[in-house]
């Protein structure tokens, strides 16, 4: 039997631990061990935790430093062959961990893998951090089965395919504990927001594989640290994103990729102007300046990583496809402009 963690990243997530705890344990405590790693809680989840399942171990890191540094303290403290990084917002179903397991020990190149992610408050429908697995397009936007944009899809089967994707969801993430620790982990200076595809294109760029398992299913109910429309979400989206293509693009598409997101950036700063305030129109150029500011540090990572073409990106805009062109679901968009 393979030894599997499952470790959950816990930030003033009382209200969660009480609400998913008891179908967690039901379903995993004979085949995982279960770990709360605390970002310095300051609403009673550690007394909660000790006081109505002592058998789950609690790692305290020192204050909150984010998603990123939060797992890295505490999976670099926890011994096991698969970590598998869950959201304390996650409700769990039965037999959800063994499928993908065993989807992962079929290969030793699978290096991570999701399940799929449904909404706990409408079961009938994707979610919105992950759905049945992430992609990017050639200008680094992020999408996934399931989910374009605001177009939420209802699961009618139509992704239940087995499949290689691009990036795997940091709410539900199956990683082999080896290859974590070989990467040196998460990228701390995203700090929250996108620095599990940043993850996994490292994985990729390294000839790995990240899949996505449809015999696992797990509801998730989003925005428990930072709610869906947040300025503070639109800051480290937009800088983060930045972050990700620097790294990992490679040189020939540097130039081309930054000169067009710098008027894409723009075009979206207008937008937001105009429709959701002054706050997420200052939040753009605020990400814009910090990742200037940050650009001596992220071009020492770059130098550190290989760069070959990157497999499984769509070739064309998203943006452009989604509301120009009005493509709704993952399967309006053309399949052979995916490189492969």
């Amino acid at each position: 039997m393979v030894r599997i963690a499952v470790v959950i990243l816990n930030w003033n997530g009382k209200k969660y631990l009480e609400q998913f705890l008891p179908r967690l344990t039901e379903t995993t405590l004979d085949i995982a061990e279960i770990i709360v790693a605390d970002n310095a809680s300051t609403d009673a989840s550690i007394s909660f935790l000790k006081l109505n399942y002592p058998s789950i171990r609690i790692i305290q890191n020192l204050k909150n430093d984010g998603f990123a540094r939060g797992y890295n303290l505490a999976l670099k403290q926890v011994e096991a062959e698969y970590y598998i990084l869950l959201n304390s917002d996650i409700e769990v179903t039965s037999n959800w961990i063994m499928p993908v397991i065993e989807l992962m020990e079929k290969d030793p190149m699978i290096a991570a893998c999701q399940p799929k992610i449904l909404s706990f408050s409408d079961r009938t429908k994707f979610e919105y951090a992950g759905g049945a697995g992430g992609f990017i397009d050639k200008y680094g936007y992020p999408f996934c089965r399931g989910r374009l944009f605001q177009s939420i899809e209802e699961d009618q089967g139509q992704y239940n395919d087995e499949i290689e994707i691009f990036w795997a969801t940091g709410a539900c993430m199956f990683v082999k504990a080896k290859l974590f620790h070989q990467l040196g982990g998460l990228d701390e200076d995203f700090f929250a927001h996108m620095e599990e595809i940043d993850f996994c294109w490292r994985l990729k760029n390294l000839g790995y594989r990240i899949m996505y398992c449809p015999l696992s299913t797990v509801f998730h109910i989003g925005g428990g640290t930072l709610p869906k429309v947040s300025w503070r979400k639109t800051y480290y989206n937009f800088r983060n994103n930045f972050f990700l293509l620097y790294k990992n693009l490679p040189d020939n598409l540097l130039f081309e990729v930054f000169s067009k997101r710098l008027i894409l950036d723009g075009i979206a700063a207008m937008r937001f102007l105009f429709t959701a305030g002054f706050k997420d129109f200052f939040a753009v150029s605020k990400a814009h300046f910090s990742f200037y500011s940050m650009l001596g540090k992220v071009r020492a990572k770059r130098r550190m990583l290989k760069h070959p073409e990157p497999k499984h990106v769509y070739k064309k805009n998203i943006v452009f496809e989604h509301f120009l062109r009005g493509k709704k679901k993952f399967s309006d968009l053309d399949p052979q402009k995916f490189f492969r």
